[in-house]
């Protein structure tokens, strides 16, 4: 990313305050190559480790915004990244998704009570949510109403930690294994799945996507699988945007669920901005996220409400004012299709998982680094109250980072 950043800043000849600005703009890694203190007064100052030159190097920086596009927690030994997203906020560093979300989301039974809240108020025909049972330890597991279950163990994702179970001797086995683990599990119906159903929201777009098992495997994520782009209607919509008010509102989110055998559906799950993203329009997607990043510094580092790029608003409104074709059970109607293997489409790629737009090389000879802030500030001196200039210098920091995903 910085590479890209580079040959598109210096390619596309900017002023001089420009090709600094986005020289400096972004680093990336992943969470195991942060560290960080953050202070009351000073805010956030994170260490990170670069390549250069094929070297790994330390940059130290103070970031005005990061974008996270990994797990932050993991029950797997050494994935437990919650600090780091605590110190990011106790520094007050802005994001997408909130950190505070992005918190919240480090425990799936936590994500999915916000989720029965919804269920409560909507009521299952309009949020059809699948049963679930919680258990904070193995003690109170016992038989279930029916068989075949799906016992989900501690914060578990991409298929991980789910085992069916067919009956009451195997519900025991699984039970002393859960003891052993030492966390907490939940249980719920298995559906037999006719197709998986995804919708996303990146900013005010929407998608949705069908996915059917060739494999027959029953984790979804798993085996062989044909994954096609769906019609959005007006229940997928509202699915996505009552999930995307938990936390205080997700820039980023995903509703997954299952269209049973039976003709009816079942909500299972929603992802925050860690989603990966999947289909045709990959692409697309990338430049959305980099609308919502542009718009929100421009917001939250200079005050500024920018309006969305024709971009957004021609593709953004196509997608999402597409004709419904179903009905509330319904078939979706299939848009586009295209035959992938679940590890591509639902496995997060090599997306960095922070990235500090608005990070700084510290320089050596200073004990502190410039913000972005003041790098914005230094940009717009002298014409401060000049709102032109100011819709001049998002129009052309939206420009050079809207490409950045394009080669």
């Amino acid at each position: 990313l910085y590479t890209q950043i580079k040959k598109h800043a210096m390619a596309r000849s900017f002023k001089l305050c420009f090709q600094c600005l986005f020289l400096m703009l972004f680093l990336q890694a992943e969470f195991s190559e942060v560290n960080l203190a953050s202070y009351v007064s000073s805010g956030c100052m994170v260490d990170m480790q670069v390549n250069k030159g094929g070297t790994k190097v330390i940059r130290s920086f103070k970031p005005d915004f990061v974008l996270i596009r990994q797990h932050a927690y993991s029950m797997v030994p050494g994935e437990d990244f919650r600090n780091l997203v605590i110190g990011l906020h106790f520094g007050g560093v802005h994001s997408i998704n909130s950190l505070f979300s992005i918190y919240n989301f480090c425990s799936k039974p936590w994500v999915f009570s916000q989720m029965i809240k919804l269920y409560h108020t909507l009521g299952p025909e309009k949020f059809p949510l699948n049963e679930q049972s919680f258990y904070p330890n193995h003690t109170l597991m016992v038989a279930t109403p029916s068989y075949p279950v799906v016992v989900k163990m501690g914060h578990a994702y991409a298929g991980m930690g789910k085992i069916k179970i067919e009956n009451q001797q195997d519900f025991q086995d699984i039970t002393s294994v859960v003891a052993l683990t030492g966390t907490y599990a939940t249980t719920e119906p298995f559906v037999q799945s006719k197709y998986d159903i995804r919708i996303q929201k990146i900013g005010t777009n929407y998608k949705a996507y069908m996915r059917t098992s060739i494999s027959g495997n029953w984790k979804a994520n798993t085996g062989s699988a044909m994954l096609e782009q769906v019609a959005m209607t007006d229940r997928y919509r509202m699915w996505v945007d009552s999930c995307a008010e938990m936390f205080g509102g997700l820039d980023i989110c995903a509703v997954k669920a299952v269209h049973g055998k039976d003709g009816n559906d079942y909500i299972i799950e929603v992802m925050d901005s860690s989603m990966p993203l999947i289909g045709e329009h990959v692409e697309e997607d990338k430049q959305l996220i980099t609308e919502l990043i542009i718009n929100k510094m421009a917001q939250v580092l200079l005050g500024v409400s920018t309006p969305q790029s024709s971009f957004v608003k021609v593709r953004g409104h196509r997608s999402a004012s597409a004709s419904p074709s179903q009905s509330a059970h319904g078939s979706p109607q299939r848009a586009r299709s295209a035959t992938t293997s679940p590890s591509q489409a639902f496995q997060p790629g090599p997306i960095p998982a922070v990235s500090g737009p608005g990070a700084q090389k510290q320089s050596p000879q200073l004990n502190k680094s410039q913000s972005l802030t003041n790098t914005f500030t230094e940009t717009l001196k002298g014409n401060q109250t000049d709102d032109e200039a100011k819709a001049e210098t998002i129009r052309s920091l939206r420009q050079s980072f809207a490409s950045l995903f394009s080669d």
